[in-house]
């Protein structure tokens, strides 16, 4: 199975270079995944979508204003960095540039020095492992310092941080969003439960690996990146008794389907879990845990689109991608939605 077979053509303009001023006010594609049927509504029109009995669950992890801009102690060169994940107290792992300038005993600044990082060392990808130095609580000061770290194909500034954070982000730790739930909103969250459908939560901290190219032609030779998951056991339970009740569990979002079927792969009942992640589902995969997925529309050749295609079947998908492509939908981060059913 090759890359390209899961390429399409998009135009530029239907990228979404920035949010709709309401959130659940973007268009929602359905998708039979069996049959390849589309319709299409609002995002609003979810709740008529879900049935009583069903449960949604959400990734709840918050993204971190990973991205600081600093100099180099010395000589005052400039140096982007882009924070990845916290291997110990004020101990990350991060990705520089340019990498050059970072050999280990390097000494960075930030905000006046508000914040500096030393190098310790070079580690896997050439990413560094740096420490930082500072006073006071280091989350207050990067979310003083730090910018949303949008993906590439974003180029328009963000106005509004909080627009790159669903409603519900609670637990900070991610490099990008899990950005099929920036459709939500609490009155929506509210109208879904009124209606009887059960929500519940798990943690994804999305890495930057989610926007890494395939590159390997056969995808069966693509590595996966890992990313750090929570399964609570609330939210096992709340799973086990659904689908002991014959009702549907739909995963809002690429993140908590990779949580849900790492979760899965030992079979029922599950339980609480803690740990990290590299799963690749791609089309052949079985699915263990959801019956649905609600999802923003993906780059092509992407693991995303492969993850889809494994759900819905790969001409069911692109034959959808291309309908939206044909309806004007608005594509990526801040794009609209497909509910795969």
């Amino acid at each position: 199975m090759n890359k390209s077979d899961f390429y399409y053509e998009l135009p530029e303009e239907l990228i979404a270079q920035e949010p709709l001023s309401e959130r659940s006010s973007s268009k929602l594609m359905k998708l039979n995944k069996e049959t390849g049927e589309i319709s299409h509504k609002r995002f609003n029109d979810v709740v008529d979508l879900l049935n009583p009995g069903d449960c949604l669950i959400l990734n709840d992890s918050k993204v971190i204003p990973a991205r600081l801009y600093g100099i180099k102690e010395g000589t005052g060169g400039a140096i982007e960095f882009l924070l990845l994940h916290k291997h110990s107290l004020d101990t990350w792992e991060v990705i520089l540039k340019p990498g050059k300038r970072a050999k280990p005993g390097s000494v960075f600044i930030f905000g006046d020095g508000r914040l500096k990082a030393e190098v310790l060392e070079v580690i896997n990808d050439g990413n560094r492992l740096v420490k930082f130095i500072y006073d006071g609580v280091f989350e207050n000061i990067l979310d003083e310092l730090g910018e949303m770290p949008l993906p590439h194909y974003i180029t328009k500034k963000l106005e509004d941080k909080n627009r790159y954070q669903t409603i519900y982000a609670k637990n900070s730790g991610s490099a990008a969003a899990p950005t099929a739930g920036l459709h939500f909103t609490e009155q929506l969250l509210a109208d879904i439960k009124a209606k009887g459908v059960n929500i519940g939560y798990v943690t994804l901290h999305v890495g930057l690996g989610t926007f890494r190219p395939v590159k390997a032609d056969n995808i069966l030779e693509h590595k996966m990146h890992s990313e750090f998951y929570i399964l609570p056991q609330e939210t096992a339970e709340l799973i086990n008794k659904t689908k002991a009740s014959g009702h549907k569990v739909i995963s809002v979002g690429t993140t908590a389907t990779r949580t849900l079927e790492t979760a899965g792969l030992d079979g029922f009942p599950l339980n609480e879990q803690t740990g990290w992640t590299n799963i690749f589902i791609y089309p052949g995969k079985s699915f263990n845990v959801i019956d649905g997925l609600i999802t923003n529309f993906h780059l092509p050749e992407s693991t995303l689109i492969m993850l889809v295609s494994a759900l819905a079947g790969r001409e069911n998908v692109l034959n959808a991608y291309n309908e939206a492509i044909k309806e004007k939908y608005r594509f990526f981060s801040f794009g609209d939605a497909m509910f795969i059913q």
